[in-house]
């Protein structure tokens, strides 16, 4: 739990979000937080998002972005990474501890490590100026709808408990309970067999699976386990996923389910569901038989 400052001197509180995903009120209008310390580029993003019928809310420093979210979480985020008191790159790491909102970025910062370094550390999308702004707007509808999608993804996981169980080979892990047992293990779930994993290893177990397939950036993971100032410190990924991979993978040395993205993160990939795959198949096969 932290205690932030706003640019009018107010105080408010942070605390750690949930696992759940923020639902959004269709009632409302989505609320954008524009964090620009341009004045007249703040004042063009306001006139022109509100005529769009957002709910807009500007600042021009990174800490009272973070004491603004805090006081009323945002649906979206649009901000510059050269602010004032706070690099934004820096900024976008406190907010992902906090929220989870898409982030684009609208920077004068045009080199790809400026760009890379923006989205591993959990920016969603990335716009150099001078930029048109109708296709910013386009963005934001994109990283809105997309969001949209999680939120029901997400409700579905949650429905039939997909997020908190996955089989890594012969493993089969369950986030719940904190535990990992051999998998199509004939006996009692009490008495199989079983592996211990460290706390460490939890957390970057749990982060990557539950987000199956999808690529996890190396400074979230750090960030998210180590805190803040931590994303370059590469090598502490580096040892306990080889760890989780002596434990988990048939094969450590040639890993099927804990896969690495070079310079860029890690994956965590289950066995493809042929049998969903087949169904999906099947109708199209029908189709091409009687053309």
């Amino acid at each position: 739990m932290s205690w932030l400052q706003d640019e009018q001197g107010q105080r408010f509180q942070l605390r750690e979000h949930s696992d759940g995903p923020a639902r959004p009120d269709h009632d409302r209008l989505p609320r954008v937080l524009v964090v620009e310390d341009h004045a007249e580029l703040q004042r063009g993003l306001l006139i022109n998002l509100r005529a769009r019928k957002y709910d807009v809310t500007t600042v021009r420093t990174g800490y009272g972005a973070l004491a603004l979210a805090a006081r009323r979480a945002p649906d979206a985020v649009i901000l510059d990474l050269g602010l004032p008191d706070i690099d934004g790159t820096e900024l976008i790491i406190e907010l992902r501890r906090w929220f989870r909102p898409p982030i684009i970025v609208l920077s004068g910062r045009t080199s790809p490590d400026n760009k890379i370094d923006a989205l591993d550390a959990g920016a969603d999308d990335y716009v150099t100026k001078p930029f048109v702004m109708g296709e910013l707007l386009a963005r934001l509808r994109a990283v809105l709808r997309r969001e949209e999608g999680n939120l029901h993804r997400a409700d579905d996981s949650l429905t039939h408990s997909r997020a908190e169980r996955a089989v890594i080979g012969r493993w089969q892990v369950d986030l719940a309970s904190h535990r990992v047992t051999r998998a199509n293990s004939a006996a009692p779930s009490d008495s199989a067999e079983s592996l211990r994993l460290t706390p460490t290893e939890w957390a970057i177990l749990k982060l990557l699976v539950q987000r199956p397939g999808q690529l996890v950036g190396q400074a979230h993971l750090l960030t998210s386990v180590w805190g803040p100032g931590s994303q370059h410190h590469t090598n502490y990924l580096r040892f306990h996923i080889a760890r989780l991979r002596r434990k988990l993978e048939d094969n450590p040395a040639r890993p099927r389910y804990l896969l690495t993205e070079p310079g860029m993160g890690y994956r965590y990939q289950p066995e493809p569901d042929y049998t969903q795959i087949q169904e999906r198949l099947d109708p199209l096969r029908a189709l091409a038989t009687h053309r």
